[in-house]
């Protein structure tokens, strides 16, 4: 079964459509990854600083029992019964919110903790040498969030305020991501690269047993994704190959279903109208339902110009020798009057005006049917039905020719039957067909007409005694010219005409084989009478 062209060209257009929101998508995923590795590192370093802190804390004079607060917030641990407490990351950017920029230090009211701030003091050239490598904003705070170890200068300021140095404090750790609060505008493509103007904040715990002596708080810019894909050259160069070789493959696709086929028909039609016969047929391989349509109704135009180009060119044909006939005798007449008249009796001049008289009735006659056969031609059915009763058209049609000398045999069924065309058309029809029998088949002849359905439509047969139609002339009876009788005035016209008004209301007209005699058969539109 063939697509539709619309069918073909929505996929396509999806297709193209979703290839650059893929590319975004693929953009945002990486990003987030981008900023689950921060907070992976992040986390790294504070737990690595945290128990840096605790064994420097642990090496130095010993400290009271009651030396920090006890531990508010208790995780539940990935492995119970193990010693493993792995920290997993957990940040989002599709789903996390993002803060607004983290609070400056404040001077604090409570001194720092002298033996937090001894520790502070080892600790702090550490960190130091490593924010030149991590670029991470590193801060220790003792049990009351003041700041004893910095990579800033705000060293002895309390981050009390700040909401993760108080999940910190309370045994919690803490990862979201803060807005970094620069004052430089946004960078390209800010709505696609939202990690730009993004920090991640990482908080962790500094714990001995269950209880909290101090906190660390880290803060540092993900990597940027244009930077990190500027580390991925080679496989962005293969992903665009792809690309483009997708995009190759839809036009391809496109040309294959849709411009091949076209320019096919194009084609044909170009043959067609040089004149060439036979040059338009149906294509095998149409690509789409409407360009398949439309190859089999060009094909079918095309016959159909062809089949009337050859119906015009025969008809001109039969058309001059009809005429040239009766045209040559009157010449001939006209020339013999012309040279003779003077030495003509009144008996030979007579002869040859009746001559002249009975060819220029032929061609009257000639005229008139020509006129006729061009009218049924060009006949359609009105804008509003007509539908004609048979039984009472009939009887009055067997009634006239009996009373004109033909016997008429009628066969009418119980029910009155209704067809699509009007009683005149009709009428003119049947006379036509009556005619012929009587004028072929002698003054003996007799003529049945039965009426009756047959395969959802309604037949009218015409069956005569007369001497019948030989199986050579059968294939021709319905051509245009074509008589046996030419010699009694006859055109050859009549059932041509017959044929072309029963094809313009939806009838037809066929011979069907007899023992003796001629069989017509004339097939109507069924129609139910108006209420």
């Amino acid at each position: 079964m063939r697509p539709r062209l619309s069918t073909v060209l929505i996929l396509i257009h999806l297709v193209i459509l979703l290839l650059p929101l893929g590319g975004i998508a693929v953009l945002r995923v990486y990003e987030s990854a981008l900023i689950r590795q921060t907070e992976s590192e992040l986390i790294a370093q504070g737990v690595f600083i945290s128990a840096t802190y605790r064994t420097l804390l642990a090496d130095g004079p010993a400290l009271p029992a009651d030396y920090g607060v006890p531990r508010r917030h208790v995780e539940p641990r990935a492995d119970p019964d193990g010693p493993w407490r792995p920290r997993l990351v957990s940040l989002d950017l599709a789903t996390d919110p993002v803060l607004p920029p983290p609070p400056e230090p404040q001077p604090g009211t409570i001194a720092p903790d002298a033996i937090a701030a001894a520790v502070g003091a080892q600790i702090e050239p550490i960190l130091r040498d490593a924010q030149v490598i991590t670029l991470a904003g590193i801060r220790v705070l003792d049990v009351h969030g003041t700041i004893v170890a910095t990579t800033g200068g705000d060293l002895g300021l309390s981050m009390a305020a700040l909401p993760e140095a108080q999940r910190a404090l309370a045994g919690e750790y803490v990862s979201l991501m803060r807005q970094r609060g620069s004052q430089r505008p946004p960078p390209p493509l800010d709505s696609i690269s939202r990690g730009a103007r993004i920090r991640v904040a990482v908080a962790v715990p500094i714990l001995a047993d269950d209880r909290v002596i101090g906190a660390v708080t880290l803060l540092r810019t993900p990597g940027n994704i244009w930077q990190a894909l500027r580390g991925k050259r080679r496989e962005l160069a293969w992903a665009g190959a792809a690309l483009l070789l997708t995009v190759l493959g839809l036009s391809l696709l496109t040309a294959v279903t849709i411009g091949r086929p076209v320019r096919a028909v194009i084609r044909q039609a170009r043959r067609a109208a040089r004149g060439e016969s036979g040059a338009v047929v149906p294509l095998r391989h149409a690509g789409t339902r409407e360009i398949a349509e439309l190859s089999q109704t060009v094909a079918a135009m095309a016959r159909t110009l062809e089949e009337r180009a050859r119906y015009i060119r025969d008809f001109a044909a039969h058309v001059s020798h009809e005429f040239k006939t009766p045209l040559t005798a009157i010449r001939g007449t006209v020339e013999l009057l012309r040279d003779h008249a003077a030495t003509m009796n009144p008996d030979e001049r007579e002869r040859f005006l009746a001559l002249l008289e009975s060819d220029a009735a032929r061609l009257d006659r000639l005229v008139s049917r020509l006129l006729e056969l061009a009218r049924a031609d060009m006949a359609r059915p009105g804008a509003e039905p007509v539908i004609t009763a048979l039984s009472p058209l009939l009887q009055a049609l067997a009634q006239r020719y009996r009373e004109r000398g033909l016997a008429v045999d009628l066969q009418l069924p119980a029910t009155n039957l209704h067809a699509a065309i009007d009683a005149e058309t009709l009428d003119a029809i049947l006379s036509t067909v009556l005619d012929n029998a009587r004028q072929h088949g002698g003054a003996d002849t007799r003529v049945a007409l039965h009426l009756h359905a047959h395969g959802g439509e309604l037949a009218i047969d015409v069956i005569d005694n007369g001497k019948g139609i030989s199986e050579h002339n059968a294939a021709r009876v319905f051509e245009p010219f074509f008589t046996t009788a030419r010699d009694g005035g006859h055109t050859g016209l009549g059932l041509s005409i017959v044929r072309s008004l029963l094809q313009a209301h939806g009838g037809h007209i066929a011979l069907q084989p007899s023992p003796s005699g001629a069989h017509f058969c004339i097939g109507l539109p069924w129609a139910e009478p108006s209420q």
